[in-house]
């Protein structure tokens, strides 16, 4: 949990300023929307001039939860535009659901060049230190669930609409609840959500029963490409550049795909390698819980939770395959111990 002094120092920060602008690691995800979202209006209600700026584009699935499409940094805003001021002249920054500069593409090289505070909010172990505030508390399932007990410290209300926006990111990253990340405090927050008026019916709607058939197609080509190891208890999928030209998927499809074959009983530890249009592989790492997989991605380089992690890396594809593999193999918990 986050010390009262730490919630308060934020918010004397938050009150010291008028204009904010407001981000989040690329590839954003759902907990990543709803913490932006949430304090977008809130902060707004106290006074206060709000930007948001995403790193990558929206995901679709998202869409339902935004009026108004959000600048991306490279697309709409160059990194010039920003450290000039014609995106904005802020007076505080806030970074939600990362710490790393690895997450913030570009954005980082905007962070080395202003003075303006910043304050991190985030609930991630791997950390760059880049506020000169932080809210972070590793063992909260969600961003989101932070922003909402920063905002029940503040004495703010919780409206309709930030009710909505906090209970997707906390859904979200919890996998709907299935994570082991999922406790109890999980639960009582999002009954409180669903009091001030979140729609878990609707929510679930939008993002899980919403696929476009390019999605689907993706992830059919991904499962072709399904492997097991060590006995059934480590599986590999990846995705080329050629899959996403045949299926005429995005990016942004692959999302949630690495859960697909932790259907499977034995499979322990799950790997999903992505290749980027610059040959780069992103991969990305789950477990059950009796692997670390954060420690192998922050070996690599990368970083995120004990069961849920990720790295870029060299191509080709195999290469990244055996690099994990071998990773792998060496911690995976022996199951006759």
């Amino acid at each position: 949990m986050i010390p009262k002094q730490d919630f308060q120092k934020a918010l004397d920060l938050i009150g010291s300023s008028l204009n904010c602008l407001i981000t989040t690691h690329t590839r954003v995800d759902g907990d990543a929307c709803g913490s932006c979202l949430a304090l977008r209006e809130m902060l707004t209600a106290q006074g206060k001039d709000v930007k948001l700026l995403f790193l990558s584009e929206l995901p679709e699935w998202y869409r339902f939860l935004f009026e108004q499409k959000v600048p991306v940094l490279g697309a709409d805003v160059t990194v010039e535009q920003l450290k000039e001021g014609q995106f904005g002249k802020f007076d505080l920054i806030i970074i939600v659901d990362t710490n790393s500069n690895s997450q913030l593409p570009k954005f980082d090289e905007f962070l080395k060049h202003t003075e303006t505070p910043v304050l991190v909010i985030d609930h991630h172990e791997t950390s760059d230190g880049l506020g000169d505030i932080e809210l972070v508390d590793a063992g909260a399932a969600a961003t989101s669930l932070i922003v909402l007990d920063f905002f029940r410290y503040a004495n703010w209300p919780i409206t309709t609409g930030i009710a909505q926006v906090l209970f997707t990111g906390t859904a979200t990253d919890t996998g709907w609840f299935h994570f082991s990340n999922t406790d109890s405090r999980t639960f009582r927050s999002c009954a409180d959500l669903i009091e001030a008026g979140a729609d878990p019916t609707g929510i679930y709607h939008n993002i899980y029963q919403n696929y476009s058939f390019p999605r689907i197609k993706l992830m059919m080509a991904m499962l072709n490409t399904l492997e097991l190891h060590l006995d059934g208890r480590y599986a590999s999928q990846y995705i080329t550049q050629k899959d996403f030209k045949r299926t005429g998927a995005k990016y942004e499809h692959t999302e949630n795909l690495i859960d697909e074959c932790q259907r499977i009983s034995t499979v322990e530890v799950a790997a999903l390698f992505v290749e980027s249009q610059d040959g780069k592989i992103r991969c990305s790492l789950r477990s059950r819980g009796g692997v670390d997989v954060r420690k192998i991605a922050q070996s690599l380089g990368g970083g995120g939770h004990t069961a849920a992690a990720g790295v870029h890396l060299a191509g080709p594809v195999e290469n990244a395959k055996k690099t994990i593999l071998k990773l792998v193999a060496e911690v995976i918990t022996d199951s006759k111990q």
